[in-house]
């Protein structure tokens, strides 16, 4: 579990196969073999430490899902440790599972903040709700606006500074994760409908024989 709130942004040194190999500092202090790094949103068991690097296997699901086949050698990438009990929530709960990937549609600076649109597969249009949290790339962020196929985030300076959205332009694909709650939401109401249609009544009994 993590909260979305980047601690390093790390570089892609190497990239082979189903292997990353992943140069950093910060995220390395107290981390060992098995822990849990999200990349880009992405939750990754560390397989190797290095004094400025650490390596992670990826699965064809996690390639399939997220913005991992565009990634080269030299990109950035968003680094947080996982949390530990007792720690502050300053983002929200992000699992570092990625639902889908969206699109950069526009960038634009306002005075010393920034407005960036995505785009995003209208199927999971019930979980994007106006003022509520997103993770893209790994960063929890409040959606300013929705429109039918794409929302807005509004950037503080530190967030656009720290983390690698600096170096987005337009068409870069981006790690969504819609949030957990309103997912578990979305869920039980679908249950709850599928079960009301699926309900037996008297008269289906008596059709029946009963």
């Amino acid at each position: 579990m993590f909260s979305g709130i980047i601690e390093e942004v790390g570089k892609i040194l190497t990239k082979e196969g189903f292997l990353l190999k992943i140069g950093c500092k910060r995220v390395l202090e107290n981390t060992k073999i098995g822990d849990s790094i999200a990349v880009n949103g992405v939750c990754l068991t560390v397989k190797e430490i290095g004094s400025d690097f650490f390596s992670s296997d990826v699965s064809q699901e996690t390639f399939k899902r997220t913005n991992f086949l565009k990634l080269k050698a030299g990109n950035f990438v968003n680094l947080e440790r996982s949390l530990r009990v007792g720690d502050r929530i300053s983002g929200h709960f992000v699992q570092g599972h990625i639902d889908t990937v969206g699109r950069v549609l526009r960038i634009e600076r306002l005075s010393r903040f920034y407005e960036i649109d995505f785009s995003y597969p209208e199927n999971y249009s019930s979980l994007v709700v106006e003022k509520g949290s997103i993770a893209l790339n790994g960063i929890s962020l409040t959606i300013a606006l929705l429109s039918k196929n794409f929302f807005r985030v509004a950037v503080i300076p530190h967030t656009f500074s720290e983390t690698n959205l600096k170096y987005l332009k337009i068409g870069d694909e981006v790690n969504i994760e819609f949030d957990i709650l309103g997912k578990y939401i979305v869920s039980f109401l679908e249950k709850k409908e599928s079960f009301k249609r699926e309900k037996i009544s008297l008269e289906d009994l008596k059709e029946k024989g009963f």
